[in-house]
């Protein structure tokens, strides 16, 4: 479905080339200071990487290309994402040879082996994107279009950061991964801040920008993605889960086709239209599942939370990476998950330890659980919702860097080894034009029962900036009264101090009273009209891909 969604996508990018072919006949006086020996298409170069953060790499990728004259659309933005490509392949290629010579702990070696991981799903996403350059012979441009490629690169950002996080334990790697991912983090901010001032470079040059519907339509008359057959849409609507006939049933007493969930995975059947359908029945099933990224689509769902459990217990602690101590990873997109839960019963020692790791893009758990202590629920990339579900934990329990909503759910915070505090979030946004995001929307925030006694002597924060430009939102919940009532906690010093945001809009409960919040830039409380971008709607497009779940949403505010 993603990838459906996104074919499109680089109409907005050809619209960048667009404006280099006409800016490059464009005799622009007084703006290039200095610059009036620049050639046409220089000038023109010059102006679209004003618009990045890093001017000096964009013009050295841009410019050669422009000089000789190819000043076609499609040979520009092939320039641009090859060049990335290059990068993150030598930085990949770096990665690969580490792993055969790293000499040092085990857990140093595994999280090399993760950034050669991640930075190929950053390199097959670019590919993916290139190879449809070619096919691309209209220039509308949409709303949507817009969003599914911020949303892409804002993932192949987190990527890059997710390699150099698990490196952080080993200052003599991390500090030559992080040269060798330097231009390709580059490029990739460059890219996104291009796309998010495309408006902006438009005007300069006197070119209206008109946001013009799809040559696509996503939608049929009922609402539903048009590429669900008739037959698939009624399946996925149906609130009765006994109506939903699966491909394939998990069952540990041997009552279905498979006996583990792994197993129904490996039998996805290739060339797939619609939905792969999965039904587990109760029964705990102790396996590490990872959903692949060529697994697109499916939907898993079980007989309730506290029915169909899949549990691991790897930790930090036990010497994985963070990243690999999930007991179940979805990473094809499209993944919905109805009436299952999730544990890692690593314990509060356990320090690190994922339940759950969501990189899939437009997936959606409903009536779901996610357990654990430190890092229970790990929202990794792009776009992601929850609604009716408990997820449970003590320090930075919802982490990461997707734009996610979390809605109408119980979010309880648990009681954690001594000396600890809680921290509900950590979000993970490292660029400034990220769409990413943690939105915590008609929630309730409560202490479990083992914490409740010492719920004023333990104290629990609502998040703490984890990346320079960390954003979270929590409006219309109720913040119990064990809520600190500066809200938010330091990461370390003064770091992001004056770049995270933390909004909040509407909320109720003795935890909610903002008058002794921290004084922090980014920390405030926000109008209705502001706390509107945060809705499902325009926040995670949820408008355009959730009805087809079959499940409730909340689109606007409650109130």
């Amino acid at each position: 479905m993603v990838r459906k969604l996104t074919v499109s996508i680089v109409s907005v990018i050809l619209v960048v080339g667009v404006v280099v072919a006409v800016v490059a006949v464009v005799n622009h006086h007084g703006h290039n200071k200095g610059g009036e020996d620049l050639s046409p298409q220089m000038k023109a170069v010059t102006e679209i990487c004003s618009k990045t953060d890093h001017k000096e790499i964009c013009q050295k990728t841009l410019g050669p290309v422009a000089e000789k004259g190819k000043t076609d659309p499609k040979e520009l933005i092939k320039a641009a994402i090859q060049a990335t490509i290059n990068e993150v392949a030598k930085a990949s290629n770096f990665s690969d040879n580490l792993v055969k010579n790293v000499s040092s702990s085990p857990r140093v070696k595994m999280s090399v082996e993760d950034c050669k991981d991640l930075l190929q799903f950053a390199i097959d996403e670019l590919q993916d994107t290139l190879s449809t350059v070619g096919d691309q012979n209209n220039l509308n441009v949409n709303d949507q279009i817009s969003a599914d490629l911020k949303n892409w690169l804002s993932a192949v950002i987190s990527y890059q950061q997710t390699c150099l996080d698990g490196l952080e334990e080993a200052p003599e790697y991390y500090t030559v991964v992080k040269e060798k991912l330097q231009d390709a983090s580059s490029l990739t901010s460059n890219a996104l801040a291009i796309i998010t001032e495309i408006s902006d470079i438009l005007k300069f040059f006197g070119l209206e920008f008109n946001a013009k519907p799809s040559s696509r339509r996503l939608l049929s008359e009922d609402g539903y993605p048009t590429w669900l057959s008739g037959s698939d849409r009624k399946l996925l609507a149906s609130q009765n889960q006994g109506a939903i006939r699966p491909n394939v049933v998990v069952a540990k007493d041997g009552s279905g086709q498979f006996k583990t969930i792994a197993a129904a995975l490996a039998a996805y059947p290739k060339n797939l239209r619609g939905r792969y359908i999965i039904y587990v029945k109760a029964g705990v099933y102790d396996e590490y599942i990872t959903v692949e990224k060529d697994q697109k689509n499916v939907f898993m769902y079980g007989d309730g939370p506290r029915k169909t459990i899949v549990t691991g217990r790897k930790s930090n602690r036990d010497g994985f990476s963070t990243f690999k101590t999930a007991s179940f990873s979805a990473v094809g997109p499209g993944f919905l998950c109805k009436s299952i839960g999730f544990q890692n019963t690593a314990g509060p020692q356990g320090h690190q330890a994922v339940a759950l790791r969501v990189q899939s893009d437009l997936a959606a758990f409903f009536n779901c659980r996610m357990d654990g202590y430190q890092d229970t629920l790990y929202v990794q990339t792009h776009r992601q919702f929850y609604r009716n579900c408990v997820i449970s934990g003590t320090v930075d329990f919802i982490f990461g860097d997707a734009a996610v909503v979390i809605q109408n759910s119980l979010i309880i915070v648990r009681k954690p080894v001594d000396n600890q505090q809680n921290t509900v979030t950590a979000q993970g946004r490292a660029d400034k034009r990220e769409t990413s995001g943690l939105v915590i929307h008609n929630c309730r925030i409560v202490p479990e029962q083992k914490l409740f006694p010492a719920r004023f002597q333990i104290r629990t924060y609502l998040g703490r900036p984890w990346k320079q430009y960390s954003r979270t939102v929590i409006m219309e919940s109720t913040l119990a009264d064990f809520v600190q009532p500066a809200g938010f906690l330091p990461w370390a010093g003064n770091f992001a101090l004056d770049t995270c945001s933390y909004l909040e809009y509407a909320n109720r409960g003795p935890g909610a009273n903002t008058n002794r919040r921290v004084r922090w830039k980014g920390v405030r409380a926000i109008s209705r009209r502001e706390a509107l971008q945060f809705t499902v709607g325009p926040f995670i497009q949820g408008n355009l891909w959730l009805k087809a779940t079959g499940a409730p949403f909340m689109l606007g505010l409650r109130h």
